[in-house]
């Protein structure tokens, strides 16, 4: 059994900072890409970021130059440093991994965090 738990968040105000942090654990083979989405209310679940196991990144443009995802393969830990936060960035976040469990040898499945609520206040 493969799980995904989410450390951070809470209540910021704009333009604070804020730290979240995601570890895979259990019956885990392989780490691929993790990334974090978010969902505000009455909207769709969107990417916010997105990094792989060479540590490539990819951002939603409304994110770029305010956060950075890191991540740290031998903890299988992936990192959200949200900078220069703004009301609209008010959603419930979820880490991501794309992992190989040790019940298969190749395909990788998707797993989902249980969401951690960030609020940012004007």
């Amino acid at each position: 059994q493969v799980q995904l738990v989410e450390s951070g968040g809470g209540l910021v105000q704009a333009g604070g900072s804020s730290r979240l942090s995601c570890t895979a654990s259990g019956s885990i083979r392989r780490v691929n890409a993790m990334g974090w989405y978010r969902q505000a209310p009455g909207k769709q679940r969107e990417l916010v970021a997105a990094i792989t196991s060479g540590l490539a990144t990819n951002y939603a443009d409304s994110v770029k130059g305010r956060f950075t995802i890191s991540r740290d393969n031998a903890k299988s830990t992936v990192f959200l440093q949200m900078n220069s936060l703004k009301p609209e960035d008010t959603a419930v976040y979820y880490c991501n991994a794309q992992i190989v469990p040790t019940t298969s040898l190749l395909w990788p499945r998707d797993y989902w965090g249980q969401g951690t609520q960030v609020t940012v206040s004007s």
